[in-house]
Protein backbone atom coordinates (compact mmCIF):
# COMPACT_ATOMS: atom_id res chain seq x y z
CA UNK A 1 0.00 0.00 0.00
CA UNK A 2 1.30 3.78 -0.87
CA UNK A 3 0.66 6.56 1.53
CA UNK A 4 1.48 9.85 -0.15
CA UNK A 5 2.07 13.00 2.43
CA UNK A 6 -0.83 15.41 1.96
CA UNK A 7 -0.61 18.79 0.74
CA UNK A 8 -2.63 20.37 2.70
CA UNK A 9 -4.03 21.51 6.57
CA UNK A 10 -7.26 19.57 5.75
CA UNK A 11 -5.18 16.79 4.78
CA UNK A 12 -2.86 16.91 7.43
CA UNK A 13 -5.74 16.52 9.87
CA UNK A 14 -7.36 13.12 8.03
CA UNK A 15 -3.17 12.20 7.84
CA UNK A 16 -3.20 12.27 11.33
CA UNK A 17 -6.71 10.04 12.02
CA UNK A 18 -5.95 7.30 9.43
CA UNK A 19 -2.10 6.99 10.48
CA UNK A 20 -3.61 6.82 14.35
CA UNK A 21 -5.81 4.11 13.11
CA UNK A 22 -3.15 2.52 11.34
CA UNK A 23 -0.63 2.09 14.19
CA UNK A 24 -3.82 0.28 16.50
CA UNK A 25 -4.74 -1.93 13.31
CA UNK A 26 -0.60 -2.80 12.76
CA UNK A 27 -0.21 -3.73 16.84
CA UNK A 28 -3.28 -5.49 17.14
CA UNK A 29 -2.53 -7.53 13.81
CA UNK A 30 0.48 -8.03 15.90
CA UNK A 31 -0.68 -8.80 19.11
CA UNK A 32 -3.39 -11.36 17.56
CA UNK A 33 -0.92 -13.22 15.67
CA UNK A 34 2.03 -13.93 18.54
CA UNK A 35 -0.91 -15.20 20.64
CA UNK A 36 -2.52 -17.48 17.76
CA UNK A 37 1.27 -19.08 16.92
CA UNK A 38 1.74 -19.36 20.86
CA UNK A 39 -1.12 -20.73 21.36
CA UNK A 40 -0.44 -23.21 19.30
CA UNK A 41 2.78 -24.32 20.10
CA UNK A 42 1.99 -24.15 23.79
CA UNK A 43 -1.22 -26.12 23.55
CA UNK A 44 -0.08 -28.70 20.99
CA UNK A 45 -1.62 -31.52 21.43
CA UNK A 46 1.73 -33.38 22.05
CA UNK A 47 2.33 -30.87 25.45
CA UNK A 48 -1.55 -31.88 26.29
CA UNK A 49 -2.51 -35.27 25.67
CA UNK A 50 -5.28 -34.90 27.92
CA UNK A 51 -8.04 -32.26 27.69
CA UNK A 52 -8.40 -30.03 30.44
CA UNK A 53 -11.44 -28.00 31.35
CA UNK A 54 -10.46 -24.04 31.76
CA UNK A 55 -12.57 -21.64 33.45
CA UNK A 56 -13.34 -18.12 33.30
CA UNK A 57 -10.97 -15.74 34.11
CA UNK A 58 -13.33 -12.13 35.25
CA UNK A 59 -10.03 -10.05 34.61
CA UNK A 60 -9.07 -11.57 31.51
CA UNK A 61 -12.66 -10.64 30.24
CA UNK A 62 -12.77 -6.95 31.64
CA UNK A 63 -9.19 -6.19 30.47
CA UNK A 64 -10.50 -7.65 26.67
CA UNK A 65 -13.92 -5.56 26.71
CA UNK A 66 -12.77 -2.16 28.57
CA UNK A 67 -8.98 -1.98 26.41
CA UNK A 68 -11.47 -2.39 22.53
CA UNK A 69 -13.77 -0.11 24.00
CA UNK A 70 -11.69 2.24 24.89
CA UNK A 71 -9.52 2.45 21.55
CA UNK A 72 -12.61 3.04 19.60
CA UNK A 73 -13.68 5.53 21.68
CA UNK A 74 -10.69 7.50 20.91
CA UNK A 75 -10.44 7.13 17.61
CA UNK A 76 -14.28 7.97 17.19
CA UNK A 77 -13.34 11.47 19.44
CA UNK A 78 -10.28 11.85 16.79
CA UNK A 79 -12.09 11.29 13.72
CA UNK A 80 -15.06 13.70 14.97
CA UNK A 81 -12.64 15.90 15.78
CA UNK A 82 -11.03 16.02 12.70
CA UNK A 83 -14.35 16.25 10.88
CA UNK A 84 -15.44 19.25 13.05
CA UNK A 85 -12.57 20.96 11.90
CA UNK A 86 -13.08 19.88 8.50
CA UNK A 87 -16.49 21.63 8.40
CA UNK A 88 -15.80 24.68 9.92
CA UNK A 89 -13.99 27.06 7.02
CA UNK A 90 -12.20 30.22 8.56
CA UNK A 91 -13.50 33.63 8.20
CA UNK A 92 -11.38 35.19 6.12
CA UNK A 93 -11.32 32.14 3.60
CA UNK A 94 -11.40 32.74 -0.01
CA UNK A 95 -14.20 31.47 -1.40
CA UNK A 96 -14.99 29.95 -4.63
CA UNK A 97 -18.04 28.85 -6.28
CA UNK A 98 -18.25 25.20 -7.55
CA UNK A 99 -20.14 24.42 -10.79
CA UNK A 100 -20.74 20.65 -12.02
CA UNK A 101 -22.21 19.80 -15.25
CA UNK A 102 -22.07 17.52 -17.38
CA UNK A 103 -18.77 16.91 -17.94
CA UNK A 104 -16.91 19.52 -17.03
CA UNK A 105 -16.29 21.91 -13.52
CA UNK A 106 -16.09 25.57 -13.80
CA UNK A 107 -14.80 28.14 -10.80
CA UNK A 108 -16.42 31.07 -10.12
CA UNK A 109 -14.73 33.84 -7.79
CA UNK A 110 -16.06 36.63 -5.64
CA UNK A 111 -15.43 39.36 -8.21
CA UNK A 112 -17.11 37.21 -11.09
CA UNK A 113 -13.81 36.03 -13.21
CA UNK A 114 -14.58 32.17 -14.11
CA UNK A 115 -12.12 29.49 -14.93
CA UNK A 116 -12.11 25.82 -15.76
CA UNK A 117 -9.11 25.75 -13.51
CA UNK A 118 -9.07 26.60 -9.79
CA UNK A 119 -5.88 28.66 -8.75
CA UNK A 120 -5.90 29.80 -5.62
CA UNK A 121 -2.84 31.19 -3.04
CA UNK A 122 -0.53 28.85 -0.92
CA UNK A 123 -0.73 29.35 2.91
CA UNK A 124 -4.63 30.96 2.29
CA UNK A 125 -7.60 28.91 3.42
CA UNK A 126 -10.13 28.49 0.49
CA UNK A 127 -14.07 27.57 0.66
CA UNK A 128 -15.79 26.00 -2.20
CA UNK A 129 -19.64 26.38 -2.44
CA UNK A 130 -20.34 23.15 -4.52
CA UNK A 131 -23.56 23.18 -6.93
CA UNK A 132 -24.52 20.56 -9.74
CA UNK A 133 -26.88 21.93 -12.98
CA UNK A 134 -27.90 18.14 -13.56
CA UNK A 135 -26.91 15.13 -11.63
CA UNK A 136 -25.15 14.19 -8.67
CA UNK A 137 -21.36 14.91 -8.88
CA UNK A 138 -18.52 14.50 -6.84
CA UNK A 139 -15.71 16.80 -6.00
CA UNK A 140 -12.48 14.97 -4.52
CA UNK A 141 -9.01 16.16 -4.83
CA UNK A 142 -6.49 13.50 -3.44
CA UNK A 143 -3.90 15.53 -2.77
CA UNK A 144 -5.68 17.75 -0.16
CA UNK A 145 -7.55 14.84 1.14
CA UNK A 146 -11.05 16.24 0.45
CA UNK A 147 -13.97 14.76 -0.89
CA UNK A 148 -17.84 15.79 -1.14
CA UNK A 149 -20.98 14.95 -3.30
CA UNK A 150 -22.41 17.75 -5.58
CA UNK A 151 -25.78 17.65 -5.75
CA UNK A 152 -28.73 19.56 -7.85
CA UNK A 153 -30.48 21.69 -6.12
CA UNK A 154 -28.13 22.21 -2.99
CA UNK A 155 -25.13 23.96 -2.30
CA UNK A 156 -22.45 22.25 -0.16
CA UNK A 157 -19.41 23.56 1.00
CA UNK A 158 -15.82 22.54 1.36
CA UNK A 159 -12.82 23.88 2.68
CA UNK A 160 -8.74 23.59 2.15
CA UNK A 161 -5.71 25.26 2.98
CA UNK A 162 -2.68 24.19 0.68
CA UNK A 163 0.60 24.09 2.02
CA UNK A 164 2.71 23.76 -0.65
CA UNK A 165 3.00 24.94 -4.31
CA UNK A 166 2.11 22.39 -7.34
CA UNK A 167 -0.72 21.62 -9.70
CA UNK A 168 -3.11 18.95 -8.17
CA UNK A 169 -5.57 16.84 -9.77
CA UNK A 170 -9.30 17.01 -9.52
CA UNK A 171 -11.64 14.01 -10.15
CA UNK A 172 -15.40 13.49 -10.05
CA UNK A 173 -16.42 10.01 -7.92
CA UNK A 174 -20.26 9.68 -8.87
CA UNK A 175 -21.05 7.97 -12.00
CA UNK A 176 -22.52 10.88 -14.25
CA UNK A 177 -22.76 9.66 -17.54
CA UNK A 178 -20.80 8.93 -20.52
CA UNK A 179 -17.82 10.90 -20.35
CA UNK A 180 -17.93 10.42 -16.53
CA UNK A 181 -14.12 9.63 -16.98
CA UNK A 182 -13.24 12.65 -18.74
CA UNK A 183 -14.55 14.75 -15.53
CA UNK A 184 -11.18 16.33 -14.41
CA UNK A 185 -9.50 19.64 -13.69
CA UNK A 186 -7.00 20.70 -11.55
CA UNK A 187 -5.98 22.90 -8.47
CA UNK A 188 -2.99 25.34 -9.37
CA UNK A 189 -1.46 26.40 -5.91
CA UNK A 190 0.30 29.54 -6.61
CA UNK A 191 2.65 32.02 -4.73
CA UNK A 192 0.89 34.39 -3.07
CA UNK A 193 2.46 37.62 -5.21
CA UNK A 194 1.13 35.65 -8.11
CA UNK A 195 -1.86 34.84 -7.37
CA UNK A 196 -2.76 38.31 -6.75
CA UNK A 197 -1.57 39.57 -10.30
CA UNK A 198 -3.38 37.02 -12.07
CA UNK A 199 -6.59 37.79 -9.62
CA UNK A 200 -6.37 41.59 -10.31
CA UNK A 201 -5.06 40.77 -14.01
CA UNK A 202 -8.66 39.19 -14.27
CA UNK A 203 -10.49 41.72 -12.91
CA UNK A 204 -9.55 44.40 -14.87
CA UNK A 205 -10.21 41.63 -18.08
CA UNK A 206 -13.30 41.55 -16.90
CA UNK A 207 -14.23 45.40 -16.59
CA UNK A 208 -12.74 45.70 -20.20
CA UNK A 209 -14.50 42.58 -21.82
CA UNK A 210 -17.91 44.15 -21.21
CA UNK A 211 -19.95 44.30 -24.35
CA UNK A 212 -17.49 42.72 -26.45
CA UNK A 213 -17.95 39.09 -28.08
CA UNK A 214 -17.38 36.68 -25.08
CA UNK A 215 -17.94 33.47 -27.56
CA UNK A 216 -14.40 31.57 -26.18
CA UNK A 217 -15.52 32.27 -22.96
CA UNK A 218 -18.70 30.88 -23.20
CA UNK A 219 -17.25 27.52 -25.67
CA UNK A 220 -15.34 27.14 -21.60
CA UNK A 221 -17.83 28.30 -19.05
CA UNK A 222 -20.98 26.25 -20.28
CA UNK A 223 -18.86 23.22 -20.98
CA UNK A 224 -18.82 22.61 -24.88
CA UNK A 225 -15.48 22.01 -24.61
CA UNK A 226 -15.91 18.57 -23.11
CA UNK A 227 -17.82 17.35 -25.77
CA UNK A 228 -17.12 19.56 -28.75
CA UNK A 229 -13.97 19.75 -29.92
CA UNK A 230 -12.63 23.42 -32.27
CA UNK A 231 -9.84 21.67 -34.45
CA UNK A 232 -11.69 19.36 -35.87
CA UNK A 233 -11.04 16.45 -33.77
CA UNK A 234 -13.87 14.27 -33.05
CA UNK A 235 -14.91 13.52 -29.34
CA UNK A 236 -18.36 12.61 -27.87
CA UNK A 237 -20.20 15.11 -30.01
CA UNK A 238 -19.43 16.44 -33.28
CA UNK A 239 -16.68 19.11 -33.68
CA UNK A 240 -17.76 22.74 -33.80
CA UNK A 241 -14.92 23.44 -36.62
CA UNK A 242 -16.71 23.97 -40.16
CA UNK A 243 -20.37 23.01 -38.57
CA UNK A 244 -21.86 26.18 -39.55
CA UNK A 245 -23.28 26.22 -42.87
CA UNK A 246 -22.88 22.39 -43.16
CA UNK A 247 -25.18 19.82 -44.27
CA UNK A 248 -25.35 17.47 -41.38
CA UNK A 249 -27.60 14.13 -40.79
CA UNK A 250 -29.75 14.27 -37.98
CA UNK A 251 -31.94 12.03 -36.61
CA UNK A 252 -35.21 12.60 -35.12
CA UNK A 253 -38.09 9.98 -33.69
CA UNK A 254 -36.20 7.24 -35.29
CA UNK A 255 -35.62 8.48 -38.77
CA UNK A 256 -32.66 10.19 -40.74
CA UNK A 257 -33.18 13.67 -42.27
CA UNK A 258 -30.80 16.25 -43.41
CA UNK A 259 -30.32 19.59 -42.27
CA UNK A 260 -27.74 22.74 -42.92
CA UNK A 261 -26.49 24.00 -39.53
CA UNK A 262 -27.82 27.45 -39.80
CA UNK A 263 -28.28 29.63 -36.91
CA UNK A 264 -32.03 28.42 -36.12
CA UNK A 265 -30.61 24.60 -35.93
CA UNK A 266 -27.73 25.70 -33.79
CA UNK A 267 -29.84 27.70 -31.17
CA UNK A 268 -32.72 24.54 -31.32
CA UNK A 269 -29.25 22.66 -30.70
CA UNK A 270 -28.53 24.69 -27.62
CA UNK A 271 -31.97 24.69 -26.08
CA UNK A 272 -33.51 21.17 -27.06
CA UNK A 273 -30.34 19.05 -27.39
CA UNK A 274 -31.71 15.67 -27.78
CA UNK A 275 -34.58 17.04 -30.62
CA UNK A 276 -32.38 16.71 -33.99
CA UNK A 277 -28.79 14.55 -32.69
CA UNK A 278 -26.71 14.06 -35.19
CA UNK A 279 -26.33 10.56 -36.53
CA UNK A 280 -23.38 8.52 -35.09
CA UNK A 281 -23.39 10.35 -31.79
CA UNK A 282 -25.04 9.81 -28.48
CA UNK A 283 -28.52 11.15 -27.14
CA UNK A 284 -26.27 12.69 -24.43
CA UNK A 285 -25.82 16.61 -24.54
CA UNK A 286 -27.24 17.84 -21.39
CA UNK A 287 -29.73 21.29 -21.87
CA UNK A 288 -27.83 24.43 -20.70
CA UNK A 289 -29.68 27.51 -19.20
CA UNK A 290 -28.27 30.47 -21.17
CA UNK A 291 -29.75 34.10 -22.19
CA UNK A 292 -30.93 35.53 -25.59
CA UNK A 293 -27.28 37.34 -25.84
CA UNK A 294 -25.15 34.42 -24.47
CA UNK A 295 -26.42 31.89 -27.16
CA UNK A 296 -25.97 34.61 -29.95
CA UNK A 297 -22.90 35.34 -28.75
CA UNK A 298 -22.13 31.50 -29.22
CA UNK A 299 -23.48 31.27 -32.18
CA UNK A 300 -21.11 33.77 -33.44
CA UNK A 301 -18.10 32.11 -32.09
CA UNK A 302 -19.02 28.87 -33.56
CA UNK A 303 -19.61 30.42 -37.71
CA UNK A 304 -16.18 31.84 -37.19
CA UNK A 305 -14.43 28.73 -36.36
CA UNK A 306 -13.73 27.63 -40.41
Amino acid sequence: MFVSWATGLSGEVVDQVFFYILAITVFLLGLITFLMVYFVIRYQKKKNPQPSEIHENIWLEIIWTVVPTFLVLTMFYYGMTGFNFLKKAPADALKVKVIARQWSWLFEYEHGMKSTELKVPVGKPVKLLLTSQDVIHGFYTPAFRIKQDVVPGMTNTLWFQPTAEGTFDVFCTQYCGLQHATMVTKIKVLPAEAFNQWYQKGKEEIEASKGKPRGPQLYQEKGCVACHSIDGTPRVGPTLKGLFGKNVTVMADGKERSITADEAYLRKSILEPNADVVKGFPPIMPSEKMTDDEIHELIQYIKELK
